[in-house]
């Protein structure tokens, strides 16, 4: 196959399709214009998350058998038209699954123990013990609503903390291990005392947390957001977090990132933003959950092996 790489990729990408056989070209910087015009040469697209690959740029790729995406959401591709056209989609969630979990890990520890804050204080020559004692994880309960790669690997390592762990997920069931135990959404309203969120955006997810949602919860929550944006509802989230419902929040996603999560678009919202810029309340990071050196390596593998492994079923197939 004749293989076009549009964004910036680990090297172990190309050189695991090149190693089979297949012919790649990794072609940075192009306008739309400039991938439309050559798309119809390939037989397999490889994208981030920069390129809305919809009915144009599928149309364009007559000869398409697969896009490839680095990365787990495939928010940013019409999934429904590229199987109409017999196209495989391909993603690679297994590859950050760990890095994410850490991040959420770490940015909870961060919020908890006002680590951001008191760095600036001591930097600054202040020294306040008192006004930055810390919570611990132990003894609470941590709801994960998303039980997919991420949720899981997160569930594994806050296990670890001494916290009970819970999860939900809508489409799956029979989920719960030895890191978690499967529950209602009810319970998890009943139950949490911190929320993490790890689902695909999708319909039913758009602003799936809002102030009703929110409300819905027993205790006042810490809500981790490592999934993306706009599964919350941002000036929901600021008027719980101003009214005590939700006690802190870590977000390394929010809904004014730009399609390709490179920055924060100019927004309506910005009385709403630069709160959460302000709060102490709040720990924010520029959509890097997931993206560590070794995730990096570790999704372009992960993302070749599926498609060698398919391009090889179908060769065995056809013979």
């Amino acid at each position: 196959m004749r293989i076009l790489i549009i964004h910036e990729v680990h090297k172990v990408l190309e050189d695991l399709l090149r190693g089979k056989g297949h012919s790649v070209d990794s072609l940075m910087q192009l306008s739309r214009d400039e991938i439309l015009s050559i798309l119809p040469k390939y037989d397999g697209l490889i994208v981030r998350s920069a390129l809305k690959v919809d009915k144009e740029i599928i149309d364009a790729g007559n000869k398409l058998k697969f896009i490839g995406r680095l990365g787990a959401g495939m928010e940013g591709i019409d999934a429904d038209y590229a199987t109409e056209h017999n196209i495989v989609l391909y993603n690679a969630p297994e590859g950050n699954r760990s890095a994410v979990g850490e991040q959420s890990v770490g940015m909870l520890l961060s919020l908890f123990n006002n680590l951001n804050r008191a760095d600036k204080e001591v930097r600054n020559g202040v020294w306040k013990r008192e006004a930055n004692r810390g919570e611990e994880i132990q003894g609470k309960t941590v709801a994960i609503i998303g039980f997919g790669n991420m949720g899981s690997a997160f569930a594994e390592k806050i296990s670890g903390f001494g916290a009970k762990v819970i999860a939900y997920d809508k489409y799956k069931k029979n989920y719960g291990n030895e890191f978690v135990e499967e529950v209602s959404l009810q319970e998890v309203f009943n139950n949490a005392d911190i929320l993490s969120l790890h689902t695909p955006l999708q319909d039913d997810t758009f602003h799936m947390v809002g102030k009703e949602f929110l409300k819905s919860f027993k205790k006042e929550i810490t809500l981790i957001n490592t999934s993306r944006g706009q599964v919350v509802n941002t000036p929901d989230l600021v008027e719980c977090l101003n009214s005590g419902i939700v006690k802190g929040a870590c977000l390394d996603v929010i809904e004014y990132e730009g399609m390709s999560f490179e920055a924060v678009m100019n927004n309506e919202d910005k009385e709403v933003f630069d709160f959460l810029k302000k709060s102490d309340k709040v720990i924010l990071s520029p959509h890097i959950a997931g993206w560590t050196h070794q995730s990096n390596e570790r999704m372009a593998s992960v993302l070749a092996q599926k498609i060698l492994l398919n391009t090889e079923y179908c060769e065995l197939k056809t013979e």
